[in-house]
């Protein structure tokens, strides 16, 4: 199975080589963002989407027969995972959801299946935050082979600024898993993407270092207000909002 990064592509170094201490403050904050830090969140099927969310990274995982418009992570995750010679729960390494509807879902909930593959992923949050910063290193290549010619050097050039501290290196390494890269025509409302491109694009000329990561925590909360002033009224994007704001505001504040 392909990974979303590639491994004849060439990963561009997010903000240099992290510590360990780095990768497990990155980590942590990203639990906390996708699931309040709790085993719990681990496991979730969102009200008002078709799909569960799996994982420190709420990857998110098809059933069957369904194909949205955002991408898939889960088996990334997953088929990653077991290159690192990782030994998932049976249940992780179906090709699609085994369940099939949020009800079915919560249903069993507290049984074997669910139990298991939570507590498998409490005990590996390293290998999760591993896949959630080699995804983000490959994505600056996508995003300037995807990217207009004319925002190409400035797209770039605001990258290298956001990574240049550990702050600015957990919100690229956040941002990517939370809203991905921006290249994928289906992730767009009326034409207007809402991925790291964008952010990159829509950021203000500010110095490198902690200004820029302030400026792209800045940047982050317009372009996804801007997501959901163009979101399908049926899908209610509006009651995310403050959440999303108060997970890009962390950006702006020190690992």
């Amino acid at each position: 199975m392909a990974l979303l990064f590639s491994a004849c592509a060439p990963a561009a170094p997010v903000g240099g080589i992290l510590t360990a201490g780095q990768k497990a403050a990155i980590g942590k904050k990203i639990w906390q963002n996708e699931c309040a830090g709790s085993v719990a969140g681990l496991t979730t099927w969102n009200g008002g989407e078709e799909f569960p969310s799996i994982g420190i990274g709420h990857f998110i995982w098809y059933p069957a027969g369904f194909k949205g418009r955002f991408e898939e992570s889960w088996p990334q995750f997953a088929a990653f995972a077991s290159q690192r010679g990782a030994g998932l729960p049976a249940v992780a390494l179906e090709a699609h959801s085994p369940w099939k509807s949020r009800a079915e879902f919560q249903s069993d909930f507290k049984g074997p299946r669910l139990s298991e593959l939570r507590s498998w992923l409490a005990g590996n949050v390293s290998l999760q935050t591993d896949f959630i910063i080699a995804r983000s290193r490959a994505a600056l290549p996508k995003i300037l082979a995807a990217a207009p010619g004319s925002e190409k050097a400035r797209i770039e050039a605001n990258y290298h600024k956001v990574s240049a501290t550990p702050q600015g290196t957990y919100a690229l390494i956040d941002y990517v898993n939370f809203k991905g890269e921006g290249t994928l025509v289906s992730e767009r409302y009326n034409g207007q993407g809402w991925g790291l491109m964008q952010v990159l694009g829509g950021m203000k000329d500010v110095p490198a270092g902690a200004p820029a990561a302030t400026e792209f925590s800045a940047s982050a909360k317009r372009i996804l207000s801007r997501r959901i002033a163009n979101s399908p009224p049926e899908r209610g994007e509006r009651r995310w909002e403050e959440g999303w704001h108060n997970r890009c505001a962390t950006y702006a504040r020190p690992l």
